[in-house]
């Protein structure tokens, strides 16, 4: 666990990774737990049997954007900024999925602090280069740079 303290600690850091996060199973439960959150119930996420016989990957995968809620959470396990008073999630300047990830498969996070910019009232604004890889893949599941504002 990486642990930053001050805007001078994040500073130095840009360019540099912040770390792996541990490898996370995705499960069917979890699959289906978000296809009933999102309404999102399309048949190669949710339905074990027909993907199984029909899909192109040879079972359920999970959504591209279950895949990308994981960032938050796999984030804290890499780095945390202490002394803030708030932080938010600011958006995204780009997100791609390269790569479905099967049911079971495992996954982890990686993260590069691409850049840190002053936004005005003593904000600063990180963008994080967070990559979602797969065990035994050449390609990852998602490839995104995510925008975070802190205050310290």
């Amino acid at each position: 666990m990486r642990v930053f303290s001050s805007a001078d600690d994040l500073r130095a850091a840009v360019g540099t990774e912040l770390g792996v996060s541990d490898w996370v199973t995705i499960t069917q439960e979890q699959v289906n737990t978000f296809a009933d959150a999102t309404n999102d119930h399309q048949w190669i996420h949710v339905d074990v049997e027909r993907a199984a016989r029909e899909s192109p990957f040879g079972g359920t995968i999970a959504h591209g954007y279950l895949t990308l809620s994981l960032l938050p959470g796999l984030g804290w396990t890499i780095y945390t900024i202490e002394n803030t008073k708030l932080g938010i999630n600011y958006g995204s300047n780009k997100v791609r999925f390269p790569s479905p990830v099967p049911v079971g498969s495992e996954v982890r996070l990686r993260c590069v602090l691409n850049s840190i910019d002053e936004v005005g009232g003593g904000a600063l604004q990180l963008a994080v280069g967070q990559t979602i890889e797969i065990k035994g893949h050449d390609k990852p599941a998602v490839v995104a740079e995510t925008l975070s504002r802190i205050m310290f």
